[in-house]
């Protein structure tokens, strides 16, 4: 993508109406195959007859019609503050976006679309759930030079020469792609996905690969082991155990064919005020936003980073998208890197929040017991379900009991918050380890809250809220705080937020 230089002479004139790229109506045919290939499917396979086959083509002439009508109605105008895009035939639309409104901007390249040498742009907008325009599609150099002309009109003080002039923050080789793939598991949902789908079958899947590959893999030693070598316990016990194995080394090869498929090419460049990542290797894709409207940052570090001393960064823009938009917005500034230049990605962005000096403060004397509570009514169950199953031998389940007070007390002594006047952060895990922070800027609303226990125990949660926070589970959730601190940090933050301008 990055071969083109973004030329705005590329670009149609303002005050002009134009049309996308003649080849817009397939790729729009192809999105819409992707949402209706399963009842296509269903008229066109499952049903029998001729009229189920006639539907199916209707239905199939229908995409095409509505595809092309996308195209003959579509129309985008530039002018010198922002876009007006036109669409619609039936229900018509005509919506307005400023430049300075622009937070994000995607460029995504498939397979097909370096083929033909076009590429899909899409302009978000701040905390909407879907882009505020979709152009599906430009030609390239028309689509790097519309990202050049939002990124120089949504900032007038930039001059127009100055464009990846800065070298790049991060670059991923090849190496830290392996590595990446060895550490991620990437490749178990692919592989879990598929044990699903031959499970529905109604077979004994499992039952039939334990006992092939135990054929196979005493072949050549039945000799050794007696003729029926694979029919014995023995045997399929070695199977079963080899066959995970060989399952696990398979998974962690094909984690790693994902990682450099998604990642490859990564950079990581800062030119103007705005950020951009461009990545992948089949599909090419670029997504850019300005470095003010990052919301949250999250630094992780699980066991097998630790193995190979690397942590991952990400951040959550106000921008954020949603469902199948995620995938193609500014998620990961560092999918993989050095715990020191993560440190450094961190004070170069947030360079006077004061991140390596943080007072981290200890959680509730007695959060350990609040975080054991679900593990140990988890156990109970367990000891019941077995005793009145298997008897007095279920009682055995009780040996977990110390094992989850333990886990609890590992957790609590690990979890902390600090709060410096500039970042507030919260640090979670034990074996996985998370940080999760933002400036005090992004922070839109406080929520105090305490449960039943929370207050029997004298302890509170308090939640954070950023534009850019997941609807899953905001990042800055900060548990089992001694409830005086939590008061007075509500408090204080509250006065913060009182005070000063919300950051976008």
């Amino acid at each position: 993508m990055s071969e083109a230089a973004p030329d705005t002479a590329a670009l149609p004139r303002d005050g002009q109406e134009h049309r996308l790229h003649p080849l817009s109506w397939l790729f729009v045919l192809l999105a819409q195959l992707k949402q209706f290939i399963l009842p296509l499917l269903v008229l066109l396979f499952a049903g029998r007859g001729d009229r189920n086959d006639l539907w199916g083509l209707l239905a199939m002439a229908g995409l095409v019609v509505a595809s092309l009508a996308e195209y003959f109605t579509y129309r985008y105008l530039l002018r010198s503050d922002g876009i007006r895009i036109r669409s619609g035939w039936l229900h018509r639309s005509l919506r307005e976006i400023p430049f300075a409104r622009i937070h994000n901007v995607n460029l995504h390249q498939s397979l097909l679309h370096r083929m033909f040498g076009v590429a899909e742009v899409r302009l978000e907008s701040a905390g909407g759930t879907k882009p505020e325009a979709q152009m599906r599609v430009l030609r390239l150099d028309q689509a790097l030079a519309l990202e050049a002309l939002v990124r120089r009109r949504g900032n007038p003080g930039v001059a127009a020469g100055e464009a990846d002039a800065a070298p790049p923050l991060l670059a991923l080789s090849t190496g830290e792609l392996v590595r990446l793939g060895l550490i991620s598991n990437r490749g178990m949902l692919v592989v879990a996905a598929g044990f699903g789908a031959l499970a529905q079958t109604g077979e004994d899947v499992f039952g039939v690969l334990v006992e092939r590959w135990g054929r196979l893999l005493f072949g050549r030693v039945s000799e050794f082991m007696g003729e029926h070598a694979h029919d014995s316990t023995l045997g399929i016990g070695l199977a079963a155990v080899s066959l995970a194995v060989v399952a696990l080394v398979l998974v962690r090869l094909l984690s790693v064919l994902l990682a450099i498929l998604q990642f490859h090419g990564f950079t990581l460049r800062e030119d103007d005020g705005r950020l951009s990542v461009e990545r992948g290797l089949l599909a090419r894709s670029r997504s850019s936003a300005r470095r003010r409207r990052i919301q949250a940052w999250s630094l992780r570090e699980g066991v097998l980073h630790r193995w190979f001393r690397r942590r991952s960064l990400r951040v959550d823009t106000a921008a954020g998208q949603r469902g199948a938009q995620e995938q193609h917005t500014l998620k990961d500034i560092a999918p993989i890197a050095s715990p020191g230049h993560c440190d450094a990605l961190i004070r170069h962005f947030l360079p006077d929040a004061g991140w390596d000096a943080l007072d981290w403060q200890p959680l509730h004397r007695g959060a350990w017991l609040r975080i054991a509570m679900p593990g140990l009514l988890l156990v109970l169950v367990a000891v019941v379900a077995g005793c009145w199953r298997f008897g007095g031998i279920g009682l055995l389940g009780l040996l977990l009991l110390p094992l989850q007070l333990w886990r609890a007390r590992r957790i609590a002594a690990a979890c902390g918050y600090a709060d410096n006047g500039r970042l507030v952060a919260w640090r979670t895990g034990w074996l996985a380890k998370t940080w999760n922070f933002a400036e005090v800027d992004k922070v839109q609303a406080l929520r105090l809250a305490q449960s039943p226990l929370d207050r029997r125990l004298g302890m509170a949660s308090l939640l954070l809220d950023t534009a850019g926070a997941s609807p899953f589970g905001a990042p800055l959730h900060l548990h089992h705080l001694p409830l005086a601190a939590a008061q007075a940090l509500s408090a204080r933050l509250g006065a913060q937020l009182a005070r000063r301008r919300l950051q976008w």
